[in-house]
């Protein structure tokens, strides 16, 4: 009774947020999956897909979903997107934009004791665990990936502040991953935001502002022109 509890009001969520579909006839060249980050502003057209998509003049086919996870068990639900690898659609991509793994640390272990989820999701040397294969899986429809990863905090009173040091060892796992293949690019988003400095996130401090999804979709433009 518990497990169908959740899944029906996980559901409810993703009947409103499921991402983009990908209709027949259409033959979009770019996708996007991911989480929140990538989700944020997407319903006003401001989010990272839409800027990247403007930036390019290219139709960006936007799949990401608000509260995904690299690690989600629940079949339904997760196949309507709550689990990250289940976004992908397989098609004619020439690159395929993701992001994902913050809300296992922040939602699943609360950045404490992380280190087991963190080999779950990637191993030290970038070459097993979940996000891995996924990536692999990507690859071998012959796309590249743009593995996008975190805004840091601004520093200022932000409650995912303590989530540092786990979300740098994420990060420099899925780096050592797109060193090892010259079809994956890692985006970091370190550096992008100045210490104090609020306009790069909305009022929680957690995700983008529409001034921040712009400037990492310009990070991720500047990886696909070359």
């Amino acid at each position: 009774m518990k497990f169908l509890l959740i899944q029906f009001c996980a559901l409810a969520v993703l009947l409103s947020a499921c991402g983009e579909a990908v209709t027949r006839g259409e033959s979009p060249r770019i996708l996007a999956m991911g989480d929140s980050m990538m989700a944020w502003h997407a319903g006003s057209d401001e989010g990272i897909a839409d800027g990247v998509e403007q930036m390019l003049q290219q139709q960006v086919i936007d799949r990401s979903v608000v509260g995904a996870r690299v690690l989600y068990h629940l079949p339904i639900t997760g196949a309507m997107g709550l689990n990250i690898s289940k976004q992908y659609v397989p098609g004619q991509w020439d690159w395929v934009i993701v992001n994902g793994g913050g809300n296992d640390l922040w939602l699943g272990c609360g950045c404490i004791r992380c280190d087991g989820k963190i080999n779950r999701m990637i191993s030290a040397d970038g070459q097993s665990g979940k996000i891995a294969a996924m990536v692999q899986n990507i690859r071998q429809s012959g796309a590249r990936v743009i593995y996008v990863g975190y805004l840091r905090s601004p520093g200022v009173g932000s409650i995912i502040e303590h989530c540092r040091s786990e979300g740098n060892e994420l990060e420099r796992r899925i780096g050592r991953m797109a060193q090892a293949d010259s079809g994956v690019h890692f985006v970091s988003l370190q550096g992008l935001v100045p210490h104090g400095d609020r306009s790069f996130h909305g009022g929680d401090r957690i995700h983008p502002s529409k001034k921040g999804s712009d400037a990492i979709a310009r990070r991720i433009v500047d990886v696909i022109n070359g």
